[in-house]
């Protein structure tokens, strides 16, 4: 499967499957080379906090694990992609569907692969934002993805391996 045929099969596994699903997002559109998604967050039943608006936890969880399964297709078998870390700003509450888009641009790819390239590893971050239909962000998201070969990996999991407990 190639091209708008697998982005359409990768989205549909990604709505249903019970951790994201979950979150109450939904994803709208992902691109036909992986380097970008689209999605929305509902305020309904499931993502509704005590006061009316949308979770906090669900707003950073609709984001969670999109960049590091774009730079896994991007990137390829011979690189590790960990989420590592994330950093969430609560602008304004969300009241209604909010919006946002994950991308992964070709000069971001091309820095990452000549970092790694040169130290083995890093940590890498990217920002996004979710906005209501009006264009007002609600939240800004930071996320923290690690990177690596899978040598360098391996090599650091043997060195933690027979380091002394």
């Amino acid at each position: 499967m190639r091209g708008r045929l697998w982005a359409e099969a990768a989205r549909f596994v990604l709505n249903v499957w019970p951790c994201i699903r979950g979150t109450g997002v939904r994803i709208t559109e992902i691109s036909t080379d992986f380097r970008s998604l689209k999605a929305r967050l509902p305020l309904n039943w499931r993502t509704r906090n005590r006061v009316g608006t949308i979770f906090g936890g669900s707003l950073y969880a609709a984001t969670d694990p999109f960049y590091m399964l774009l730079l896994m297709q991007r990137l390829g078998k011979g690189f590790v992609v960990w989420d590592k870390a994330a950093h969430v700003r609560f602008r304004r509450p969300g009241r209604s569907t909010l919006y946002f888009e994950i991308a992964v641009t070709e000069a971001e790819e091309d820095e990452i692969r000549r970092l790694v390239g040169e130290k083995g590893a890093i940590d890498y971050r990217f920002k996004t934002e979710l906005r209501c239909a009006a264009g007002v962000v609600h939240a800004e998201i930071e996320k923290t993805v690690y990177v690596s070969t899978r040598e360098h990996d391996a090599a650091r999991q043997a060195r933690r391996a027979s380091a002394p407990v």
